[in-house]
């Protein structure tokens, strides 16, 4: 056994000791038996047949505060509260989880917006917001209209009976995020990068036990020993540093068309959280929608109606914002499928989490807020919040996109994300600032394939849920992936 090997395991029994000697504070908010002490609960909340399994029965069992057991014993405070959020969103108090910023700075940089703190980010978050106001977006639409004409000629030459969506979708929205923000075609990315492109998108597909402990045991070392595993000669440690390389090779290359005031150290940081987070995500969100439109053909037929009386009269100048059906799709769809379902953070101090509802300790206490000690992992379960039923209503777990049309589809005042209400591009102090630019880049796709495309459902290749680094569309063979007839 090698130094190294034997001064991480004495790190990680240490930390281990540690962890099990210490008490969370939240022993008494009720949640589910743990069946196992190493992994808790986090394989029936990670690795059900389809996502949500156990955890959307939790949220009927405890309602949007209870505690769930993590690897090795550890507490964990699972919340869907929108009052909790809304306090959680806005601290500075609460910051991503060791394991998430670990990862974070392995393959976005100590510098990019994702990863930076307090001032530091703050200032970078409105540098980079000037590419994404409304006005910037609505600059793009001419690039997003082309990659959807080249997405629906692809559809047009497969004469296969079912396809599958996502690789094309994904090659789509690359494209897009490419030419709209760094001013590079898909081809100016060169061949080299889209490969490793494609194989980062597969391992952040992929989920299993083994990957689960070893996050568990990875959030336990210190940052400076979990970063010594970059060097690592394991297929995901090369693909992260590959990915790194090339990102910061392209960065250099188009910082002077991109840059707008900041440094070109600081575009280059940016440049792999942009291509990758503004992808797939975008990507997954679309396959998710065509697969209710394909189970739900009287408003698949509805919102085509619209969608070409729109093209044909504005072939233009479409008007993406005044189509009420487009737009209630778009939102049904981000609530049922956020592209986090779980957002981890952390807390950097003892702090008194409000709640709207009181609920009962194990000791019958009523509480209306939950104290929460320095060091606290807590789970925002942004799934489990866009199906509250206190919050959308009974339905909540329905795709209803009239929910959108009849009335308010929400609950109370609780103000949280910047789209709807909604989660799906998380909110406060971290707000992502593609949402406007993930919007209209759906409404043009859409109004695309939908204005010229049926979809249904191949018998024998049902499309399930999984989470992993977000929520993916996965087919029978356990690919990620949305097969679907087109016509």
């Amino acid at each position: 056994m090698s130094s190294a090997t034997i001064l991480i395991t004495v790190i990680v029994a240490v930390a281990l000791y540690r962890v099990l000697h210490r008490k969370s504070g939240i022993e008494n908010i009720p949640g589910p038996p743990s069946p196992s002490w190493i992994f808790g609960n986090t394989l029936q909340l990670l690795l059900p047949a389809n996502y949500g399994d156990y955890e959307f029965t939790w949220l009927k069992l405890y309602g949007p505060i209870y505690r769930l057991k993590e690897c090795f014993g550890q507490d964990r405070l699972m919340v869907s509260d929108p009052l909790a959020f809304q306090y959680i969103l806005n601290s500075a108090q609460f910051v991503h989880a060791p394991i998430l910023e670990n990862f974070g700075h392995l393959l976005y940089g100590m510098k990019s917006v994702s990863t930076v703190r307090g001032d530091t980010h703050r200032r970078l978050h409105a540098a980079l917001n000037t590419g994404f106001t409304a006005a910037a977006v609505r600059n793009y639409q001419p690039i997003f209209e082309k990659m959807a004409h080249v997405l629906t000629e692809q559809l047009e030459q497969s004469s296969a009976s079912s396809i599958n969506i996502s690789p094309l979708l994904s090659t789509a929205t690359l494209g897009a995020i490419s030419e709209a923000v760094l001013g590079c075609s898909t081809e100016g990315l060169g061949e080299e990068f889209v490969a490793n492109n494609s194989e980062i998108v597969m391992l952040a597909s992929s989920q299993s036990a083994a990957q689960i402990l070893a996050n568990a045991l990875g959030a336990l070392l210190p940052i400076s020993v979990f970063n010594a595993a970059f060097y690592l000669p394991t297929r995901a440690f090369r693909a992260i540093r590959k990915a790194r390389y090339l990102a910061e090779d392209l960065g250099r290359r188009v910082s002077d068309s991109t840059k707008k005031g900041m440094s070109e150290e600081v575009v280059v940081a940016q440049t792999s959280l942009i291509l990758i987070v503004g992808q797939e995500t975008t990507a997954n969100a679309v396959a998710f929608g065509l697969v209710e439109l394909a189970m739900h053909s009287h408003f698949q037929n509805q919102l085509r109606a619209e969608i070409q009386s729109n093209l044909g009269a504005n072939p233009h100048n479409v008007p993406y914002d005044s189509m009420p059906l487009l737009n209630a799709f778009i939102k049904e769809t981000l609530r049922l499928y956020p592209a986090v379902a779980l957002e981890d953070r952390v807390a950097l101090a003892d702090a008194v989490i409000p709640i709207m509802e009181g609920i009962k300790t194990s000791t019958e206490e009523i509480i209306t807020q939950i104290p929460v000690r320095k060091g606290q992992f807590v789970t925002m379960a942004i799934a489990s919040f866009q199906r509250l039923e206190s919050f959308w209503g009974a339905d909540s777990h329905e795709f209803k996109p009239q929910r959108w049309l009849e009335r308010s589809p929400y609950k109370g005042e609780t103000s949280v994300g910047p789209y709807a209400n909604l989660l799906s591009f998380l909110g406060g102090l971290r707000t992502c600032l593609g949402w406007r630019f993930a919007i209209l880049e759906m409404q043009v796709i859409i109004c695309e394939l939908v204005g010229k495309f049926s979809f249904t459902l191949p018998k024998d290749d049902p499309v399930r849920v999984r989470s992993a680094i977000g929520l993916l569309p996965i087919m029978s063979n356990g690919e990620k992936g949305a097969s679907l007839c087109v016509v």
